[in-house]
């Protein structure tokens, strides 16, 4: 077995915010499986977060939850204070916690701006400071991982508060990554396409998800344990080298669209 599917974190302490469901249970069920204590954060779905837990330690990791909203600053300075006393420090941040509002540019408000921006911007940077903090006084590195979105990049309609987040985002995690190199604090960006998450099913039946995955040049939408992987891909020593990149993760949705799905036979 190869260091990227060996159990290569044993003994790291990981902290995935938005874990409780979606590409954060893919990304927490992952690190645990590679050997690493993790950290479940949610807000507001505490059966699922403690049924991620459970995942973890049945994918020999060691887990417990939190929940705190990370849009507020004492919030995360209550859930490190809670990672550190647990399991001693931290050595990997997974932001992944996101806010959206599908609306027209006519017609948001400034409170549907800054509640995307105070949990898609502002957390992760109240996220990564206190855990930069941390890795830095520890001396041993660490990984910081942000969950974006091809949206960074794609001017999807109605979703400008999203898509300008992630964009910004993505600034972010590279600003860290030039500040933080000379403590081996490895910033990466994950881009994921469109994924197959309980949030999308907010936005359009069954019936239509399907429709319309199947026009990707995949021929579907991804899946949390395909993003649970990439993501901690990047967690890994096997990404040591790797820093203030973009890992896109996406079956080609931003291409152009083309006609028929890759073959996949």
């Amino acid at each position: 077995m190869g260091e990227q599917e060996g159990r290569n974190l044993e003994g790291k302490v990981a902290l995935v915010t938005g874990a409780s469901r979606g590409i954060g249970r893919g990304t927490a069920v992952e690190l645990a499986r590679r050997g690493a204590r993790v950290v479940v954060n949610y807000l507001s779905h505490r059966d699922e977060a403690e049924g991620v837990v459970e995942e973890c330690r049945q994918a020999g990791g060691e887990a417990m939850v939190f929940q705190g909203d990370v849009g507020d600053r004492e919030a995360v300075d209550r859930m490190f204070a809670a990672t550190i006393g647990r399991f001693g420090g931290i050595d990997i941040l997974v932001n992944n916690a996101l806010k959206t509002v599908r609306k027209p540019f006519l017609e948001l408000t400034p409170e549907d701006v800054e509640a995307t921006w105070r949990v898609c911007l502002m957390a992760p940077l109240y996220c990564s400071q206190l855990a930069a903090r941390q890795m830095v006084r520890q001396g041993r590195g660490g990984k910081i991982v942000m969950v974006s979105s091809v949206l960074a990049f794609i001017p999807f309609p109605n979703s400008l508060p999203y898509n300008t987040a992630k964009a910004g985002l993505e600034q972010m995690a590279c600003t860290m990554a030039a500040e933080l190199a000379p403590h081996r604090i490895n910033v990466n960006v994950v881009e994921p396409g469109w994924t197959d998450t309980p949030g999308e099913r907010a936005f359009l039946s069954e019936e239509e998800l399907q429709a319309e995955a199947r026009k990707l040049p995949w021929g579907r939408m991804g899946d949390i344990w395909e993003l649970g992987k990439a993501i901690t891909y990047l967690c890994t020593p096997a990404a040591d080298y790797v820093t203030a990149a973009t890992l896109r993760v996406d079956g080609g949705y931003w291409l152009p669209r083309v006609s028929a799905p890759v073959n996949r036979d």
